[in-house]
């Protein structure tokens, strides 16, 4: 377990996945003491100043028309965090709640938000405690950023509410603090209304999305060259200089990843008959195009998470010469939008590896193998129901991958009357990313059985490495019907713990 130091100018994703999944401490540098030290300073000046400064001596929202005197601001600051605790459903999962919390605590290191250096000391500790609060589902329109579940985090720093610990076992917050020898903070000016306003769920989300999806295309390379090969293909079509004439980065690394784990196949190019096969079906010849496309649209959600990654995000803010703004920088239509588009891309990237299990199951489209690559068709079924499961994931991929950022439902009296929805787009990209790794797991087991029935052929020896690897790794090869759920279950771990690539990889290198 290492430790990552947090600046005034924003973190990097690697370390964001550090602490989220990695329970990876988290200290506060000189830069960070200063800058909240120094911005504290302004607000306290405008708080025992006259004029109204919103958060800090109004109300919230479309409350903000109230002057709230000096008595009552502590107890504004905690009803905020209480009011706006109002999650409802299933807990969110421990990574993105961690991930939350890291990246709020990012935004107050700025220096921006105002609050005093001890509310991000305790941030830091509930974090390197291991102290988890109970994050729901739903509850976050995603302007002003995510609210509810920054609140329920908040809460928690405030001893209330309800925490997992490091064990596990959830308990109330106050009792967890109390036993790591942590103190509730009491929160004055500015800082409740700091410690909820951002978008550090969704873009908490989008991170590990990125992280998983990188493994993923390079899985999604791999089948669809197994699935190639095991359909006697033509590997021609992913020569460079075919790709070099349409320049898309994408679709060069996906070619190029294809063709590596299909260098020496003695599979490639041969047809069953006399008749030469002129060109195969798209989902194979197209295999480049659709996942380089993919890769493309992962390349421009990287940047604006990387933009969002050096953001302070918050309402009002501190400006560097003293100002405090209002401002609408808290709007999740950045972070909204390319979620949508990885649902997207992730829907046709499953959408393309299922018409290839398909068609290696098809008795008349894979060029010789037997129906649904069953051992007596007839008597057995083969992987039949297994692109049945393959087919489902994909239906609910697509309704997955209707944009959320496209809708709006205006709230708070007509005063946030056009959200951006990002967190409910990062959800959905979640559910997506899984049900990716399982369509793709259904396509390796299928082509790495496929391969195997080629009789008399030689697989590249990257396809052997990966029929190997899989085999060690408790999925069975060709065969009479059996209980297929356990080996789908051994082909799912094979491809989301990145088993599927180290195979590969072990012969071809490196791949993009």
């Amino acid at each position: 377990m290492h430790t990552v130091v947090l600046g005034a100018s924003g973190t990097t994703a690697a370390e964001v996945l550090a602490v989220a999944r990695h329970d990876a401490r988290v200290q506060l540098s000189e830069e960070a003491e200063s800058a909240l030290a120094a911005a504290r300073a302004v607000i306290d000046a405008l708080a025992a100043g006259t004029d109204p400064v919103y958060g800090v001596s109004t109300g919230f929202g479309a409350l903000a028309t109230r002057p709230i005197g000096p008595h009552l601001r502590a107890r504004l600051q905690r009803n905020i965090v209480r009011s706006h605790a109002a999650g409802i459903g299933p807990r969110v999962e421990r990574e993105v709640v961690r991930a939350l919390m890291f990246l709020r605590l990012k935004t107050l290191c700025s220096g921006r938000t105002g609050v005093r250096p001890e509310v991000a000391h305790a941030l830091a500790d509930l974090l390197n405690a291991g102290i988890t609060p109970v994050v729901h589902e739903h509850g976050s329109l995603g302007c002003s950023g995510d609210l509810a579940p920054l609140s329920h985090c908040a809460l928690a720093l405030m001893g209330e509410g309800d925490a997992e610990g490091p064990d596990g076992t959830v308990r109330p917050a106050a009792d967890l603090l109390a036993a790591h020898g942590l103190h509730p903070v009491e929160l004055r000016e500015k800082e409740g209304l700091a410690l909820l306003n951002g978008t550090d769920g969704m873009l908490g989300m989008l991170l590990m999305a990125l992280a998983d999806l990188d493994r993923l295309y390079t899985s999604a390379d791999i089948t669809a060259a197994l699935s190639l090969e095991a359909l006697l293909g033509s590997a021609r079509v992913l020569a460079p200089e075919l790709h070099a004439i349409r320049p898309h980065p994408g679709q060069g690394a996906a070619a190029a990843n294809m063709l590596a784990v299909l260098r020496g196949s003695g599979l490639t190019g041969h047809h069953q008959d006399e008749a030469p096969r002129v060109q195969d079906a798209y989902s194979v010849r197209c295999a480049p195009q659709v996942a380089g496309a993919g890769r493309d649209t992962l390349a421009h959600a990287r940047l604006v998470a990387e933009r969002e990654l050096a953001a302070a995000v918050d309402n009002p803010v501190v400006l560097p010469d003293g100002r405090v703004e209002s401002n609408g920088n808290f709007h999740g239509a950045p972070v909204g939008y390319v979620l949508d588009f990885l649902a997207i891309a992730v829907a046709d990237l499953a959408s393309i590896a299922e018409r290839r299990t398909d068609r290696l199951l098809d008795r008349n489209r894979s060029h010789g193998l037997p129906a649904f690559l069953a051992e007596d068709p007839g008597v057995d079924s083969g992987l039949m129901i297994a692109q049945y499961t393959q087919a489902a994931l994909v239906a609910e991929l697509k309704r997955l991958a209707v944009p959320a950022s496209a809708d709006s439902i205006p709230s708070s009296a007509m005063q946030e009357d056009h959200v951006s929805l990002g967190w409910s787009a990062a959800r959905k990209l979640r559910t997506a990313v899984d049900h990716l790794t399982r369509v793709l797991a259904v396509e390796a087991y299928a082509a790495t059985r496929a391969l195997e029935l080629r009789a008399g052929m030689v697989p590249a020896e990257a396809s052997r490495a990966v029929i190997a690897a899989a085999r060690a790794a408790g999925i069975e090869g060709p065969g009479p019907d059996r209980f297929l759920a356990p080996d789908l279950a051994a082909a799912d771990a094979f491809v989301r713990g990145g088993a599927l690539v180290r195979a590969a990889e072990s012969v071809t290198g490196p791949l993009a």
